[in-house]
């Protein structure tokens, strides 16, 4: 069997890279500056994937949420992390031996956050279990990096 590389060792600079993840999360995009795209979150650990507006006809039909895939000749962008981006000469292939149970759902407990012991730089990639006990209606407009964007506050319970 060919060698894969692990997600954890990627790193920008090189277009060889042979991985084996899962599609946990996939949507599209659209922005005016970039056009649509294809969004993905690929767990063998975790890291975000783009299908540029240019290639999406190309890989629309090969990706498919919860699918295992091979992912072969891509490159990886330093943006708010790692992130793989797909080339015209990237290949997806199936892969079936990956767990069905990996989901890349790793639970923090409340008290981290609290107590700050989570990098706040990067809580979008925290995931927690709660009873939503408030939704803040009307949708709040917040500043980020200088564009408004809406924003859903809520109030978890913790259940633990």
């Amino acid at each position: 069997m060919t060698n894969f590389d692990q997600i954890s060792a990627l790193k920008p600079f090189k277009t060889m890279w042979r991985i084996r993840v899962k599609v946990i999360r996939l949507w599209k995009q659209y922005s005016a500056r970039a056009g649509e795209s294809i969004e993905m979150v690929l767990v063998d650990s975790s890291i975000h994937a783009t299908v540029k507006n240019d290639l999406v006809s190309h890989f629309e039909a090969v990706l498919n949420e919860g699918c295992s895939k091979k992912l072969i000749n891509f490159v990886v962008a330093h943006s708010y992390g790692y992130k793989i981006q797909f080339l015209p000469m990237t290949r997806v292939r199936l892969c079936g031996d990956l767990p069905l149970r990996l989901t890349g759902f790793q639970p923090v407990h409340f008290r981290e956050i609290l107590d700050g012991n989570l990098n706040t730089d990067f809580l979008v990639d925290v995931d927690v279990i709660g009873q939503i006990v408030e939704l803040s209606p009307p949708l709040e407009i917040v500043a980020v990096n200088g564009k408004d964007t809406k924003k859903i506050s809520c109030e978890l319970r913790n259940e633990e």
